[in-house]
């Protein structure tokens, strides 16, 4: 009986890391996917052939952590997409629970908010699963290599949400300035901090 029941704990063990690890991971290559612009048309990552790589978060209208950090995300948009890595924003959350986060309102938030990078609406979710991801804001840093798109970094935007005058460690900058200077990413895994991401039921 004892035996059984280690057995059973051990399944479950290795379910649940399963779970926890699902989708990319750093080094893990990125499929291109194809998603809707808040100006109607689809845009792809094969939409810039001359960007060095991408910072992608997956982000929202309503949650207090993604609205704290717009202007940081903002301010990576303009200080390195002429450097070749501009940011995509991708919202993933189901608008039939966050009515805010439907499609109309991206349009009105990034009109507001005057976004300088594409806002993109995962209306089926696929793609944040693919990549794994689970809060908003959730970052990944990716690098062309070779023809492919290879992720540097995942996690958080940097170490201080609340305050960005109190931020000590800005974890997506220093991840890009690595890579413009060819160098390894310092710290490469963080927890990204934020509300988790609204699936469909």
């Amino acid at each position: 009986m004892q035996k059984l029941f280690f057995t059973v704990m051990a399944i479950i063990g290795l379910s649940f890391l399963s779970t926890a690890h699902e989708g990319y991971h750093v080094g893990d290559a990125v499929s291109d996917f194809s998603l809707k612009n808040i100006n109607g048309k689809n845009v792809s990552l094969a939409d810039y052939p001359e960007s060095k790589g991408f910072i992608i978060t997956f982000t929202c209208n309503h949650c207090p952590y993604a609205i704290a950090y717009e202007d940081r995300i903002i301010a990576l948009d303009k200080t390195y997409a002429a450097k070749g890595y501009p940011v995509i924003a991708i919202n993933p959350n189901d608008a039939v629970q966050y009515p805010d986060d439907d499609f109309k309102s991206m349009q009105t938030r990034a009109k507001d908010k005057q976004f300088t990078f594409p806002y993109l609406h995962d209306e089926s979710q696929a793609v944040a699963k693919k990549f794994g991801a689970l809060k908003t804001p959730h970052m990944y840093v990716v690098q062309k290599e070779g023809g492919k798109l290879i992720i540097k970094y995942i996690g958080a935007i940097d170490d201080n949400w609340e305050d960005a005058s109190a931020v000590t460690e800005k974890y997506v900058e220093s991840a890009v300035d690595a890579l413009l200077t060819g160098k390894p990413v310092a710290v490469a895994n963080t927890k990204a901090i934020g509300c988790s991401i609204k699936w469909k039921k």
